[in-house]
């Protein structure tokens, strides 16, 4: 089961990047063309992959266990939220990096890994689709939002020094971004029961496909441009992601008594690596770029062991309440 995991899910993310990095390094693509990447990927490819992948969604699917998403609602925006701060007062770096080490580190890759990962460990069943629902909202329409309104809002302080107006231009150019009006807006859409017509899917589906590949192929040249290094702070996001996070929504659902497949389902989701999108948003905005990129690649290796591990610890803990 874990070798599949590691042969089908995580090897390709390496060989990927790595085509990427020696793209770069042998001069194949130049600054602007990687940065073509990321803004096709940013602006295009992501934005038609949240909106397909959330209005699939329903809003039965969505209140189908409450407790689940109030769990997984609380667990993933505070740890994001935690990890914001951590970076900002401890690690001492700017509004702006915070916010995209907090997207980097603070949210995981549901979306393209979730489905991969638990329906091997679980089976293909609703539950598996109940969560990786849940997370793949939760971190895309909630926690993207959150990211570009804490980035602008760092930019908007440094230009007036104003808090009030830094706030509202903070708001107002997040909303003008279409990664993350577009999941916005398709949770809209579910909450309101509104079915999109079947006919869409084939277009936004053929764009998002190209979102997986294209990220992690621009996330090795984004790598190549740095100085990859494993140090304190590369080590701290990799036990927040890998360990930290899964820990506390463990600890949350046993303690509410969460059904034990569920609970390990949410816990195995919120272990997964970091997401893909945080990595984009940092190269194509060139902040934080090697420690995201650093933290990207040993957290997606670390996986490898983490994964097994929770699966091992989370019906343990989850006896204990």
């Amino acid at each position: 089961m874990f070798y599949n995991i590691i042969v089908n899910d995580i090897a390709p993310i390496f060989v990927i990047m790595m085509l990427g990095y020696a793209g770069a390094k042998i001069h194949a693509f130049t600054p602007d063309q990687t940065q073509a990447f990321n803004k096709v990927v940013l602006d295009i490819a992501l934005p038609a992959a949240l909106f397909a992948s959330i209005t699939k969604a329903n809003r039965e699917l969505i209140f189908g266990d409450l407790l689940l998403t109030v769990i997984s609602f609380a667990g993933q925006v505070g740890m994001f939220l935690l990890c914001f701060y951590i970076c900002r007062k401890f690690w001492k770096h700017s509004i702006q990096q915070a916010a995209v080490c907090a997207l980097i580190t603070g949210a995981p890759t549901v979306g393209f890994l979730g489905f991969a990962v638990l329906d091997p460990v679980f089976g293909t069943s609703t539950q598996t689709g109940l969560v990786v629902a849940i997370e793949a909202i939760l971190s895309n329409a909630v926690l993207i939002p959150i990211g570009f309104f804490l980035m602008n809002m760092g930019q908007s302080a440094g230009a007036d020094g104003q808090k009030a107006n830094s706030s509202i231009k903070a708001i107002i150019n997040s909303l003008k971004q279409p990664v993350v009006w577009a999941p916005m807006l398709a949770v809209a859409i579910v909450l309101c029961g509104i079915r999109m017509p079947d006919a869409l899917y084939p277009s936004l589906d053929l764009i998002a496909k190209a979102n997986s590949g294209v990220a992690v192929f621009a996330a090795g040249l984004a790598l190549a441009t740095v100085k990859f290094s494993v140090g304190p702070e590369i080590i701290w996001n990799v036990f927040f992601r890998n360990f930290l996070s899964p820990l506390v929504v463990c600890l949350a659902g046993a303690f509410y008594h969460l059904p034990l497949e569920s609970l390990s389902m949410m816990v195995l989701a919120c272990a997964l690596p970091p997401a893909f999108s945080g990595l984009i948003i940092s190269s194509r905005y060139n902040i934080y770029v090697k420690d995201g990129a650093s933290t990207l690649a040993v957290s997606t290796l670390v996986f490898a062991f983490s994964a097994p591990f929770w699966l091992w610890v989370t019906p343990i803990v989850g006896k204990c309440f």
